[in-house]
């Protein structure tokens, strides 16, 4: 099984403007063969769909998008979408209720946020070729947004090992784990810029995979970082955004991101093969002459946690053993 996994995905603003006047496949440039070949595909969604609500206030930036474009979504066969973030209550809680309803008419997945507690931190099994794939999806993100037993939020758990939350994140990975056989968990944490990563990061992500997590999947910054491997599964410290219609810094390059492929054997991750893309005219490319300048940097990246890597030319792709 082939599992695509994708950073951030913002359709509001300028984006959603374009989608106006373009094809809903558009944002997604020439990346649509490859992420289908993945047997489910999967995204952090940074934005709201809907067309209600006011601007939170007191944020400098709200990312809104048509309930139409849901058709974007559909056109690269997203099966499933993280809503744990910050931007996904940016018009308010209509607008994250509207989404929900839109996400479910069209049967994507949805998690990381919900109309009450419960709702928001549940896990989402998707059955694919006969394996049971669990993801749950969390943010350190808007604590505020946290939700409630009566109120519509985000599934919020601060990055600390102390913190009840945080051990009650851990109980739910055990406890899925249990009834899956293989389980992703979506992080969207930390600071926007800097490819050092957060120590807490480490530890928390070593004790998701302690917990049971096959994949830790963690976004939030605007640029990629490194890799590690740990006790044979992969932790994805940040994936960079995919796309959105950002200005672009010329050093930390926040336009540039991946495909990520898991490729999945008897229920185990057994490797990551890594396509590199940049963002153009907010568009997902296939970042073909400068493939190697991004693969290479995550080698770096990733090499520092002492991650292996083979850049394989012939293919613009960056391969990483997990088993």
């Amino acid at each position: 099984m082939l599992m695509a996994l994708l950073g951030d995905v913002m359709l509001g603003r300028l984006v959603n403007d374009q989608l106006k006047l373009v094809d809903p496949a558009y944002v997604w440039g020439d990346t649509l063969p490859i992420l289908g070949l993945a047997d489910l595909r999967f995204a952090n969604l940074e934005c709201v769909l809907a067309d209600d609500g006011k601007p939170m206030p007191g944020k400098v930036f709200h990312f809104r998008s048509d309930p139409k474009n849901v058709a974007s979504l559909n056109a690269a066969g997203i099966g499933a979408v993280s809503l744990a973030n910050n931007h996904v209550l940016d018009f308010g809680s209509e607008a994250l209720l509207q989404m929900l309803s839109v996400l479910d008419r069209h049967r994507i997945l949805r998690l990381g946020a919900g109309e009450d507690a419960d709702d928001a931190r549940r896990a989402v099994i998707k059955v694919v070729d006969s394996t049971a794939v669990g993801f749950i999806a969390f943010t350190d993100n808007e604590p505020d947004w946290e939700a409630s037993s009566i109120s519509a939020g985000t599934y919020y758990v601060p990055v600390d090992m102390a913190d009840r939350r945080t051990v009650d994140l851990l109980h739910l990975v055990e406890q899925t784990k249990s009834s899956v056989n293989l389980l992703i968990v979506s992080a969207h944490w930390g600071p926007n810029w800097g490819s050092t990563i957060p120590p807490s990061h480490r530890r928390l992500g070593h004790a998701l995979v302690d917990a049971g997590a096959d994949v830790v999947f963690g976004h939030s910054a605007h640029i990629f970082r490194g890799i590690e491997i740990y006790r044979s599964r992969p932790i994805i410290y940040s994936a960079g955004d995919f796309v959105d219609d950002y200005a672009i810094d010329p050093e930390e390059r926040n336009d540039q991101s991946f495909i990520f492929i898991v490729e999945v054997v008897e229920n185990a991750p057994v490797a990551l093969r890594l396509r590199p893309t940049i963002i153009i005219r907010m568009q997902a490319r296939l970042a073909r002459g400068g493939a190697s300048g991004i693969g290479r940097r995550m080698q770096r990246l990733s090499d520092e946690l002492g991650t292996s890597s083979t850049w394989i030319e012939s293919d613009n792709m960056l391969e990483i053993p997990i088993a």
